[in-house]
């Protein structure tokens, strides 16, 4: 079954605030200052690893022709940077309920 539920920033920072008994807004403080520095890290090319969690990784990818799915027309997709997520072997375990 798929959880509709979204966790966000205030969540975390929230989540922090009770386990941790920082102040509310140290709690965001702290959260806003990790997401800025992995933002940082990927901006300059970095990967960013989470030990347990999982790996943002940056990916090069070239030019080449796509084709317009309505149409049928072929066009040109241009180089770009994307990034994509793999998730950790614990991540996996932990979602499909794998002790």
């Amino acid at each position: 079954m798929r959880s509709t539920e979204t966790l966000t920033r205030a969540a975390i920072a929230e989540a922090i605030h009770k386990n941790l008994g920082l102040s509310r807004t140290e709690s965001l403080e702290m959260v806003e200052s990790i997401l800025k520095h992995m933002g940082e890290a990927l901006a300059r090319g970095e990967n960013v690893k989470i030990s347990g969690f999982g790996t943002f990784l940056l990916r090069d990818k070239g030019q080449r022709i796509g084709r317009n799915p309505k149409t049928g027309v072929e066009v040109p997709i241009t180089p770009r940077r994307v990034m994509t997520f793999r998730a950790s072997q614990m991540l996996k375990d932990r979602i499909s309920g794998r002790p």
